[in-house]
Order: structure tokens, then C-alpha cells, then sequence
């Protein structure tokens, strides 16, 4: 079964690649997917139907089973069995869907430009919901679940140039996910209730959950509500008629075959164990006899054809939900036999209305006339379809419609309200009769005084699917035999009655053979008397309109939405920095006070007086940013704060942070420094002496809080600390002496892969920014910019004529030499430059890249590592671009930042992967030993490997912000001047009046 599953999956990969090649006949191809999962079933349904279906996997006689551990640890595994349940859906699953996506050859049109993607999708969701019937295990099967909830969103939506296309497929993904998720808040509180997630063992200790009363009560209705949503139960039964919109194809299959059947199947699924439970038949039997009626009577007022089908398949799913879960024998035998025949009626007639449509141009009634002469096999067909959907003998509806009567005969001698479902189901089903016969009259009828409406020669292969469909109705209807041995063991699994229930054609002169005619008759008269109830129906307000409802609340929910977002996304900074600070100091602080967390009972502020110095000079910076009037002031003020904050580390003994921090440091003041050159130099207006007393409070509030969080975080341990242990870890596992690093690329590996991945998604996000069609790569070099042209001119002079000599001097500089200092330092204008500064970087570059290849080779067991190396290497082209500019930042970084960052990821990736290769687990790392000459012993450790990619990915981060806020920021004041006289006009205004260069 797992080679069938993959082998779906596998042809809607490569479906896309065949419709390339073949076209449109490519859905031959694929067609032949399910067909083989066919074949494969009809071989495998012995060994099923033989099984004991109360058996669990590994026991004797049990369903065939398979299980691949996934995730132990959290009790994920990939789990499949298939069932007699199991069994009887895959008939429909693979059987139709061959036949549909058969049927799709000719459907389409040769030159669709879209059909490939098609094609992928329906068969991706044939997979699904093959995967979801067969799973063993409930998380593994609301997987699939959604995997079918998005599919059908995709495929409803299949014309998406069309708004109602569009709008249906939103409605049906917004409605089944709702029900999906409430789901799986159920799923969870079974699987935790019971100690597992294995479908089988929770069946089979049912009993024991049952007996925990309101927990599985609720958590039994959660699951309900999935199934009512997807099977468009009402309150939700809207979305299906919506999803009309969809191709036909996508009807037959999604809509009256498959999709639509996840719910009655999860309902048929649950019954064994929990139809006792005590909201199930409250649920189950009010909303499915609900169904049955409203979509009975709404698809006698439809003249769309396919609305008429769509109707009745909402009221067949209330009475498809309404048998399944009844319980009993009779009730399981009578359920999944009209799932069989529905699936195979329904279908049937969706395939004839796309050949109507694709053959004449029109679905509606109102203009179909003569059909049925110029199409007699079309609607023989229809004909036979739309009689078993209207229970007419001896067609296999009039089968399955017999075994619901007669299991609800019974439910009726049981008092009034078992009467009283009798006849609803009574009434549901006459009502099926008159849109079944309002279905065929109306799409093959010659109607008085209309002219026939000419219709295309149709194919033959067009006419198989349904045609074969409708031969399996007959067939069965005669002979149900087989589709009885089918269905059999699923009703194994409920307590046998004295008579067990069985699907045959006569069972004699009963009361439900009279209600078959009382239906028959009393449906004939309703047809005949259409046009009367048509204008009744007129007259008629509808006290609930359920989409009108669901579109009042999605309009209301917009409507709150912009609402919260006019109040919370205001564009001030200082509010959202206000809402993020409140709500760090208000949460944290009642946990600690309701929950009566402890507190130290001493503490040390601090250990030396070189810290206390320290601390004093943080305060001095912090107390110097507040008071700052310009902004690079502050942003000095600040590094200040984050220097002293490595220095603390330094003295507290941790080399490693205190390395970092001060990178970080670093690069985030020459990012800051960069990205002021669009800013005015003077902050705005301060604010209000109340509202600075004000947040200075909050701020001192929120540091406050954190610092009473760590003590009592301290103060809580009970237990010697892990990271004792990590020195010794560090050196047998990781074999390095630097805890530290080895922590990030061995023991918590996983987490640093996190935080690079992290750093590449910002990289990209800030790249995105500044760069609109794309990253910057495609940059000028320094050999195709003339020498002094690049920022010439824009320099101004101060006010008393000041800078002429410097000018001269630089220009003399500038033309002095043929070998210049820096590769691209001749293309800046001469004022642009600085000797000293290039002189310096020509000595320091080379030297600080050989100083962040060291942090990056000794960090295993010295103070460094690969995000060291990285924000050093980073530094040195920080360093290479001020000197020289951006064509300079060019020549020293011929590599992408999208490639270096790429080359990382790919790198840390392999790292984690390769050794399972070996047998070994994720990101385990492994010591080599070895010699070699010049050098002696050697000890390599592989998560150096990985270490190398973190130093590539950080390189890349620091290029790609050098780019986005230094190049970019320059080649936007160069091709613009303009805008850039304004603001260095702005810049040059001081306190005093003077005027002073940028």
C-alpha cells in the first residue's frame, strides 16, 4: 500500500513534465496511477475481507499493516492499515478517480494552458485521501486531511480569472479549515486520553474512554465538526454548491466521490467505538436529517444543472452522515452501501453534465431541449444514473435505499423519535426522486415550444467513464453479491443481530419495500407538479439563509480587523515599543506574583571593582543617548552601552560572548552609521517632559523586570545545572575544549541551524527592501567607471572657503600613483578621499581576514568559532567599503551575498545530513585522527564542517547590509543628486548657523 501511495505522489510530480510532452492525453498516463492502485486492491481485498477487523497490527489474523517510525519521541509514525472501512472507500478513490482523470483527456481543451498543473493537482488528491483513509494514526491522518482541504482549494479555484472561481474557493478552504482545526483539538485530547494516536488500539479501548464521560463527549463533538464541514453538513452545507465553480471533473470526483466523503468516512470511522458518546446522535442524526431536507428541497427550485446535482449531493451527505452514524449492524451495512452507490451514481451524472456543457455550450434547463435525440447513449445513461439516485429497482440505489429502510424500521420500534426519523428519511427520499427526475427531464427532455438545441458529435472515449460507471450501478443492482462481501467485515465490527443485515435486491414483501413505493409514487407526483412548488418555493422567505450568514460574518470580521488594525498599526514606534515593553513587564510579573515564584535570598552586585566601573560607564552612556540632540550622538551613546556590555562579559570569564559582542558591536554601528545618511542629523522634536519621565519609567521597569525574572530563575533551581557537564560533553563528544562553541555546532547544533537559517531569511528581508528587481549582484565594477567620477562635485565647501587646499592635495594624491592603494579608490571624486584611512585598510584588510580565518579554525578550542570569523571577515569588508566606496565593496566581493548565503545554508545542511549516510544520526559530528606532514598530529572534528558554513552565511548577512544601506544608499545619491543636494543642504545647518560638509 505504501509503494501505491508513493507512486501517486511520484505521477503528480512528474505529471506537469507529461503534459509538456503529450498535452491533454497525458491524463491517460496518469489515469493508469490509480488504476494500478486498483488492481493492487482488488488482489489485496482477500486477505482484508478474511481479517479479523478487531484485530491490532501484529496481531494474528489482523489487516494488512505498515509502520515507519517518524518522530518517537512525540509518538508520530507513519502508520497505515487497511480495513474493511478502508477498503470500501478505495473502491471510490481508486476506481473513479481512474476513470475521471480517464474522462479529463477529452474534457479539456488541447491548448489549456493550465492543465498540467491540473492534472498534478487531482491526482496529488487522489494520494490524500488515499493516505487518509488507510492512516492508523490521527495526526497522520488530519495530515492528510488538510493536504485534501488544500488541494480542493486549488482545484475549486482552477479559473482563477474568474471572481466567483475565486470567491468559492476561499469559501470552501475558510469553512474546512475551520472544521479541520476544531478537529484536531479533539484528536489531541483522544490521543492524550487515551496514551496513544493509533486509530486501531483507541477503537479497541473505546470502552475504557467512553467511560471518562464529558472529556471524550467533547472531544468526540470536536471531531464531528470537522466531519459536518467537510461533508457540508448544514450550517455548512454552502460551501459545496459554491464549489460548483470548479471544472465538472472536480466535481465528479471531489464532490460526489472522494472529498465530500472524508466526513461520513471519519463519522463511519468513529462509530465501532464512540456512537454512544453523548453528543453523537444529537449531532449526527438533527444536522443529517436537517441536511437531507433543505438540500432536497433547494435542488427543486436549481435550473442549472449542476446545481441541481449539487443540491442533492448536500441533501445525500445528510442522509450518507445520518445512516453511517446511526450504529448498529444494520446501520453500518445500509451506510456504507449507499456510499458505494452514491459514489457511483453522482459521479456518473456530474461526467454527463460536462459532456452536456462541454457538447452544447449550457447547462440550463430553461434552454436544453432534444437532448436526449441527439445524445440516446448520453441519456440512456443519465437516465439509468439519475433512476438509481431515485432509488428506482433493480438499480443498486434501490439496494442500498432498501437496507435504509430496514434500518430504520427497526430504529422506529423503538418509540416516537425513531418514527419520526422514519419519516424524514421518507420525505428526504421523495424529495430525491423529484430532483432526480427534475435532472433527467431537464437536461434531455424535448420541451414544448423550445427548439431542439443542437449538439456536438460526441466521442466515444468521452462516453466510457460514465458509461462504466453507470454499467457498475446495474451490475450491482442485479448482482450485489460482491459489494456485500465488501462491506461485510466493516459491519463485523458492531454487535451481530439474530437476522445480520445483508444487500440483496428482494428481501420480500416488507414495510420497506411499501415505503420504496410510497417514495416512488409520491416523487412521480411532486415531479409532476413542479411548477406549483416551483412558485410556492418563490413565495416563500427563507427564515436562515446559512451563506448570507457566513459572508455577514466574514464582512464583519474584516471590518473589526481593519478597525484593530487603524488603532494598533499606527506607524509610531514608540507606541508599538510601548505595547511590547507593557506587555514584557505586566505578564512576567504576574506569573511571579500569582504563582508565588521564589526569590533569591542574596545577592552579589558584583564581583570586582573593575565591574562596578564598568557599570557606571554604561549608565553614563545610556543617561548620554537620552539626552543626545543628534542622532549619531546617540547611536555612539548606545555602542558605548553595548561595548560595556562585552567588557562585563569579559571580566565575568566568557571570552566567546565578549568576542561577539564586540563584532556585533561593530557591524551593527557601521549599519546604523550607513543608514543615517538618510536621515536628518538632529532628532525631531523631543517629547514632553511628562511622557520622557514617562517611558524613561517603563524602560527602567522593563530592565527591572528582566533582572528579577533571572534571579528568580536562579533562585528556583533545585538541580546541579546541565552545563556543569558541558566542559566534559564538550571534550569526549564534541572533542573541543571551548564549551562554548562546541555547544553551537555540536550539542545544540539544532538550534544554531535555526539561527542561521534565521539570519538568512533577514538577510533577504532587508535585501528585499532596498533592492526591488533584485539583489544588487549585477553591479558596476571599478574598471568601468572613469577614474574621480564617482561622487565629483557633490562635496560642498564650508562657509569660509575652507577645503581648497585638501581638495588639491587629494586630487595630487589621486593621479600620483598607477598601482593605487585600493583597487577601486582612483573611481572616487579626489575630496572623497582619505590617505590615511586607504593606507590603513590596505595594511589591515588582509591581516583581519588571516585573524577571522584563526577565530574560525581555533574556535573548537579557543575563544572564536564560525560566528566570530564571520563578523571579523564582515568588519574587514566594512572597513574595505569606507575606504574606497561601493564599486571598492565590489572588487572586494566578486561572490553574491545570495550566493554566499546559499553556499552556507547548502553547506550547514549537508553537514547535518551526511552522516545518516553512515548510519549515524542528524548533525552527529565525528573526531579524526590523523597525521600529516609539516603540520604532525592532526585532530579534525567534522562539525568544523558545519562551523564553516555559519561563517560563510554571517560573511553573506554583513555583504548583503553593506550593500542594501551602503551601495545602494550611494548609487540612489549619485543617479539622483537632486534629492541628495536637499538633504546635504539639510544636513549642513547646525546649532549656531554654520554651514559645515556632509
Amino acid at each position: 500500500m505504501l509503494i501505491i501511495l508513493i507512486g501517486l505522489f511520484a505521477g503528480a510530480l512528474i505529471a506537469p513534465l507529461l503534459f509538456a510532452r503529450f498535452g491533454r492525453s497525458a491524463f491517460f498516463v496518469l489515469a493508469a496511477f490509480p488504476a494500478a492502485g486498483f488492481v493492487w486492491l482488488m488482489f489485496s481485498l482477500p486477505a482484508v475481507l478474511t481479517a479479523d477487523q478487531r484485530a491490532l497490527p501484529g496481531q494474528p489474523n489482523a489487516p494488512p499493516s505498515v509502520t515507519i517510525p517518524w518522530i518517537p519521541s512525540l509518538q508520530l509514525e507513519l502508520a497505515f492499515r487497511i480495513d474493511g472501512l478502508a477498503a470500501a472507500l478505495c473502491i471510490l478513490i481508486l476506481g473513479v478517480g481512474a476513470l475521471v482523470l480517464f474522462y479529463c483527456a477529452r474534457y479539456f481543451k488541447s491548448d489549456d494552458p493550465d492543465v498540467g498543473a491540473f492534472g498534478a493537482q487531482l491526482l496529488a488528491f487522489a494520494a490524500a485521501m488515499f493516505g487518509l483513509v488507510l492512516a492508523d494514526d490521527l495526526l497522520l491522518m488530519f495530515i492528510f486531511w488538510e493536504l485534501t482541504t488544500i488541494l480542493s482549494y486549488l482545484l475549486i479555484g482552477y479559473s482563477r480569472h474568474r471572481l466567483s472561481a475565486r470567491r468559492s474557493a476561499l469559501q470552501a478552504l475558510i469553512v474546512t479549515t475551520f472544521g479541520g482545526l476544531a478537529m484536531l483539538v479533539g484528536l489531541v485530547m483522544i490521543g492524550e486520553a487515551a496514551g496513544t494516536y493509533r486509530i486501531s488500539e483507541i477503537l479497541a479501548g473505546a470502552d475504557a474512554l467512553v467511560a471518562q464521560g464529558t472529556l471524550i463527549d467533547v472531544a468526540i463533538a470536536l471531531v464531528l465538526v470537522g466531519a459536518i464541514t467537510k461533508s457540508a453538513l448544514v450550517p455548512f452545507h454552502f460551501w459545496l454548491p459554491g464549489a460548483m465553480a470548479a471544472p465538472t471533473p472536480v466535481s465528479a470526483y471531489l464532490h460526489a466521490a472522494a472529498m465530500v466523503k472524508a466526513g461520513v468516512f471519519l463519522v463511519a470511522r468513529f462509530a465501532p467505538g464512540f456512537s454512544e458518546t453523548a453528543f453523537w446522535h444529537p449531532v449526527i442524526l438533527v444536522l443529517g436529517m436537517t441536511t437531507m431536507l433543505v438540500g432536497g428541497w433547494r435542488a427543486l427550485r436549481q435550473f442549472d444543472l449542476k446545481l441541481v446535482l449539487a443540491y442533492g449531493t448536500v441533501s445525500q451527505l445528510g442522509f450518507l452522515t445520518m445512516v453511517v452514524g446511526l450504529g448498529g449492524a444494520d446501520g453500518a451495512l445500509a451506510g456504507l452501501g449507499l456510499l458505494l452507490a452514491h459514489g457511483f451514481f453522482k459521479a456518473t451524472l456530474f461526467l454527463v453534465v460536462g459532456i452536456i456543457d462541454h457538447q452544447t455550450g449550457t447547462r440550463d434547463i430553461r434552454k436544453l431541449s432534444g437532448v436526449g435525440r441527439g445524445a440516446p447513449v448520453l441519456a440512456l445513461t443519465a437516465i439509468v444514473a439519475g433512476a438509481s439516485m431515485a432509488g428506482v429497482p433493480p438499480l443498486f440505489g434501490f439496494v442500498a435505499k432498501e437496507s435504509v429502510y430496514e434500518a430504520f424500521v427497526h430504529r422506529a420500534e423503538d418509540g416516537v423519535a425513531g418514527t419520526l426519523l422514519l419519516g424524514g428519511i421518507v420525505l428526504g427520499s421523495i424529495l430525491t426522486f423529484a430532483y432526480s427526475a427534475r435532472f433527467v427531464w431537464g437536461g434531455f427532455a424535448t420541451k414544448p415550444g423550445e427548439s431542439p438545441t443542437p449538439i456536438k458529435r460526441i466521442r466515444k472515449s468521452f462516453l466510457i467513464a460514465p458509461c462504466v460507471l453507470t454499467a457498475c450501478t446495474v451490475v450491482f443492482g442485479i448482482w450485489p453479491a460482491p459489494l456485500d462481501a465488501a462491506v461485510q467485515p466493516y459491519v463485523s465490527l458492531f454487535e451481530a443481530p439474530e437476522s445480520p443485515p445483508y444487500l440483496a435486491l428482494w428481501h420480500g414483501v416488507n414495510l420497506a419495500l411499501m415505503l420504496s413505493v410510497i417514495t416512488l409514487v409520491c416523487g412521480a407526483m411532486m415531479f409532476y407538479a413542479r411548477l406549483r412548488i416551483e412558485r410556492w418555493q418563490d413565495t416563500l422567505y427563507p427564515v436562515f439563509d446559512a451563506e448570507r450568514t457566513y459572508r455577514n460574518s466574514i464582512g464583519v470580521l474584516d471590518d473589526v480587523a481593519v478597525w484593530v488594525t487603524g488603532k494598533t498599526q499606527r506607524g509610531s514606534l514608540s507606541f508599538y515599543l510601548f505595547v511590547i515593553l507593557t506587555m514584557a513587564v505586566a505578564t512576567p510579573l504576574a506569573a511571579l506574583i500569582l504563582f508565588d515564584a521564589p526569590t533569591p535570598s542574596s545577592f552579589m552586585i558584583a564581583e570586582s571593582a573593575a565591574q562596578v566601573i564598568v557599570g557606571v560607564v554604561i549608565l553614563v552612556g545610556i543617561v548620554a543617548a537620552l539626552r543626545a540632540q543628534k542622532r549619531f550622538t546617540a547611536v555612539l551613546m548606545v555602542g558605548i552601552t553595548g561595548y560595556g556590555m562585552a567588557l562585563i562579559f569579559a571580566l565575568h570569564g566568557a571570552p566567546d560572548l565578549a568576542l561577539t559582542q564586540v563584532m556585533v558591536e561593530t557591524i551593527v554601528l557601521v549599519a546604523f552609521v550607513l543608514a543615517l545618511r538618510s536621515l536628518p542629523p538632529r532628532l525631531g522634536d523631543r517629547a514632553a517632559s511628562v511622557n520622557r519621565w514617562f517611558r524613561a519609567g517603563l524602560g527602567i521597569a522593563f530592565g527591572g523586570t528582566m533582572a528579577v525574572i533571572a534571579m528568580s530563575a536562579m533562585a528556583s533551581r533545585n538541580a546541579a545545572p546541565i552545563s556543569l557537564a558541558y566542559p566534559e560533553m564538550a571534550y569526549d563528544g564534541g572533542g573541543g575544549a571551548n564549551a562554548v562553541n562546541v555547544l553551537l555546532v555540536d550539542i545544540r547544533a539544532w538550534d544554531t541551524f535555526g539561527e542561521v537559517t534565521v539570519l538568512a531569511i533577514a538577510a533577504t528581508g532587508v535585501a528585499s527592501l532596498i533592492f526591488v528587481r533584485g539583489r544588487g549582484d549585477k553591479r558596476h565594477r571599478a574598471a568601468d567607471v572613469e577614474d574621480g567620477s564617482v561622487d565629483r562635485g557633490q562635496e560642498p565647501l564650508d562657509a569660509r572657503g575652507r577645503g581648497n587646499a585638501a581638495r588639491e592635495l587629494a586630487a595630487q594624491f589621486a593621479g600620483s600613483s598607477r598601482d593605487p592603494w585600493l583597487v577601486a579608490g582612483q573611481t572616487l571624486a579626489p575630496e572623497r578621499r582619505s590617505i590615511i584611512f586607504e593606507v590603513i585598510t590596505r595594511l589591515l584588510f588582509h591581516t583581519i581576514i588571516m585573524l577571522s580565518l584563526y577565530l574560525l579554525v581555533a574556535g573548537h578550542n579557543l575563544p572564536g568559532g564560525g560566528f566570530a570569523g564571520g563578523l571579523t571577515a564582515g568588519l574587514a569588508l566594512a572597513i574595505r567599503y569606507l575606504a574606497g566606496g561601493r564599486l571598492e565593496l565590489a572588487e572586494a566581493s566578486p561572490v553574491s551575498a545570495g550566493a554566499l548565503l546559499g553556499i552556507g545554508l547548502a553547506i550547514v545542511s549537508l553537514t547535518a545530513v551526511t552522516p545518516l549516510l553512515f548510519g549515524g544520526a542528524v548533525l552527529e559530528s565525528y573526531i579524526l585522527e590523523f597525521w600529516l606532514p609539516v603540520f604532525g598530529d592532526v585532530k579534525f572534528v567534522t562539525s568544523t564542517i558545519f562551523d564553516i558554513g555559519v561563517y560563510i552565511i554571517v560573511v553573506g548577512l554583513v555583504l548583503d547590509v553593506l550593500r542594501s544601506l551602503g551601495s545602494k544608499i550611494d548609487e540612489r545619491s549619485e543617479s539622483d543628486p537632486e534629492d541628495d543636494d536637499l538633504l546635504t543642504q539639510h544636513q549642513q545647518r547646525t546649532d549656531d548657523g554654520e554651514t559645515v560638509a556632509r
